[in-house]
C-alpha cells in the first residue's frame, strides 16, 4: 500500500481533480514501466512471519538496506517504515509484507534486472538473519492473530474499518501478496481504452498467476484465494467498475466514482487523522467532520485515490491489480504480459476487439471463475483458457513489435497455456503428492 502522497497545493476548483489525472498524459516516447511486487518474510527456523522488531526483523532489513545499500529512510514518528532510492521505494504492507515499488523504467528487461538486484540486496541481509521470502498470493498457514502489525497509522485506522464493511478486509491487509505493473496513457481516450481492456482481462491475469490455494493451514477451494478475498472486502471501493464501459467514460467519470468512496483518513503533520466513512465531497465544501472548516489539498486527493482498490486503478497512470505474487519467472512475466498488450497500438486494438462484446455479468463471472478454477474457469460461455491463449498471443505480438526481445519473458505463461496448469496447480500436486499433505513444505517450495 501507498506511502503519503505529494500531490500539490489547495484545491480551489473542482476541475482540478480531473485535471490531476489528465496531467498524467504522456507522449508514447515518455511511457515507462513501473512494477510493484510484495513478498512474505519468514523465519526459516520456525516458519513464523517476520516481526517488525528484533535481530531478525523487518526493521533490521530496512536499516540494513539503508546502511549497506544507500537507501534513504522514510519515517513515521520514530519508526522506519520505508525507503527511497533513484525513483524506487520499499514500503511495508500491514502484516510486514515487503514491497518494492520500482522506478519508472524503459523496458521489461530493466524491470527484471531491478527485481533481481532488489532480491540480491535483500538476500544479502536476510540470509545471515535466518530469513527467507516467499512468492505466493496468500499466507498458507499463518492465522490472523499470528501476524505482526506494522507501525503505520494508516493501517491502524483501516484495520478497524475493514471489519465493519466486509468479511475479508483484514485478510487482504495482513495475509496477501500481489505483483502489479503501472503503465502510462497518452490521452483521455487512450486511458479509457486501456482501462476497459485491463479490467476485462484482469480475470485472465488472475487465472495465469493464481498461486494461493492454501489459507489458514488448509486447502481453501480456490486457486487464487487472494482474488476471493478481494471480492469480500468492501464493495464501495473494489471490483470491475461497470461504469467504465458506459458512454461518457473519462477522467471526470472516474473522479465522480472516487468521490463517492468513503474516506479512510487525512494525513497532517506526520499523523493520520481518522476520517473513516466520511465524504470527500464534504471535504471539498469545508464540512469534513474530521477537519471542520478546512479545505483539502491535491495531496489529500492523491491520498484518497490510493484508498480505492478496483481490479485496475487509475491515478496518473493505470495499475493492473489482478495477479497473485509468485516465483521469479511470474514476477517478471506480469509486466511483460501487460506491456505487450498496452504499449503496442495494434495489440491494444485487437485486445479491445477481443473483449468489447463481454457484458458486465460475464466480466464479473470470469473474475469469480478465475479465482476458483484459474484456467479451467468459464462464465457466460467464455472459457478462460481460450481467452488467456488469445490474450497472451496478442501480448507476444506486441512485444515482438517493440523489438527488444522482451517476449522471452512471457515463457511461464506460455508454459501454463501448454500444460493447462498454473502455479496453484503445481502446489496442489505437490501437496497431494510428495508432501503427503504436509503444508510445512510449502515454504521452501515458494521461496524466492
Amino acid at each position: 500500500m501507498s506511502i503519503p502522497q505529494s500531490g500539490g497545493g489547495p484545491i480551489e476548483d473542482f476541475a482540478q481533480l480531473a485535471a490531476a489525472m489528465e496531467d498524467g498524459c504522456k507522449p508514447k516516447a515518455d511511457w515507462r514501466i513501473g512494477t510493484e511486487h510484495e513478498k512474505f518474510g519468514y523465519l526459516t527456523a520456525t516458519h513464523a512471519p517476520l516481526p517488525y522488531e528484533g535481530a531478525a526483523s523487518v526493521r533490521a532489513l530496512l536499516e540494513g538496506l539503508r546502511d549497506r545499500f544507500g537507501w534513504t529512510p522514510v519515517l513515521e514518528q520514530e519508526h522506519i517504515i520505508g525507503l527511497t532510492r533513484n525513483g524506487a521505494n520499499v514500503s511495508l504492507e500491514p502484516g510486514g509484507q515487503f514491497e518494492l515499488s520500482g522506478a519508472p523504467l524503459m523496458s521489461v528487461h530493466e524491470t527484471a534486472a531491478e527485481f533481481d538486484s532488489h532480491m540480491a540486496e535483500v538476500a544479502a541481509l536476510a540470509g545471515p538473519m535466518g530469513v527467507k521470502f516467499m512468492g505466493i498470493g496468500a499466507a498458507p498457514e499463518w492465522r490472523h492473530e499470528a501476524m505482526p502489525v506494522m507501525p503505520k497509522g494508516r493501517y491502524r485506522l483501516m484495520t478497524d474499518y475493514m471489519g465493519r464493511v466486509g468479511s475479508h478486509g483484514t485478510e487482504m491487509m495482513y495475509r496477501t501478496c500481489t505483483v502489479q505493473v503501472n503503465l502510462d496513457y497518452s490521452s483521455e481516450a487512450d486511458m479509457v481504452k486501456k482501462l476497459r481492456v485491463s479490467l476485462a482481462l484482469q480475470p485472465v491475469a488472475t487465472a495465469l498467476f493464481a498461486s494461493s490455494p492454501f489459507f489458514d493451514g488448509r486447502l481453501n477451494g480456490h486457486k487464487s484465494w487472494r482474488s476471493r478475498i478481494w471480492r469480500g472486502l468492501d464493495d464501495s471501493r473494489t471490483g470491475m467498475l461497470p461504469f467504465a464501459f458506459e458512454d461518457g467514460m473519462g477522467f471526470q467519470a472516474y473522479v465522480d466514482w472516487v468521490l463517492d468512496v468513503p474516506m479512510y483518513f487525512v494525513y497532517r503533520d506526520g499523523k493520520y487523522i481518522n476520517a473513516l466513512g466520511q465524504s470527500f465531497r464534504d471535504f471539498l465544501k469545508g464540512r469534513l467532520p474530521a477537519l471542520p472548516g478546512e479545505l483539502p489539498t491535491l495531496s489529500d486527493w492523491a491520498d484518497h485515490m490510493t484508498t480505492v482498490f478496483p481490479e485496475a486503478r487509475v491515478k496518473k497512470y493505470i495499475e493492473m491489480r489482478g495477479a497473485d505474487a509468485g516465483d521469479r519467472g511470474h514476477m517478471v512475466a506480469l509486466p511483460a504480459f501487460w506491456v505487450g498488450l498496452m504499449y503496442d497500438q495494434s495489440a491494444l486494438d485487437a485486445a479491445w476487439d477481443l473483449v468489447k462484446g463481454l457484458d458486465a455479468e460475464t466480466r464479473e463471472g470470469l473474475r469469480v471463475a478465475a479465482s476458483v478454477s484459474a484456467l479451467q474457469g468459464e462464465a457466460g460461455g467464455v472459457k478462460l483458457m481460450a481467452l488467456a491463449r488469445a490474450a497472451v498471443e496478442l501480448s507476444h505480438a506486441g512485444m515482438v513489435a517493440r523489438g527488444l526481445g522482451e517476449e522471452a519473458l512471457l515463457a511461464p505463461l506460455q508454459d501454463s497455456l501448454a500444460s493447462g496448469g498454473v502455479q496453484a496447480d503445481r502446489l496442489l500436486a505437490l501437496y497431494h503428492g510428495q508432501w503427503g499433505g504436509d503444508l510445512g513444505r510449502v515454504y521452501q517450495a515458494v521461496s524466492l
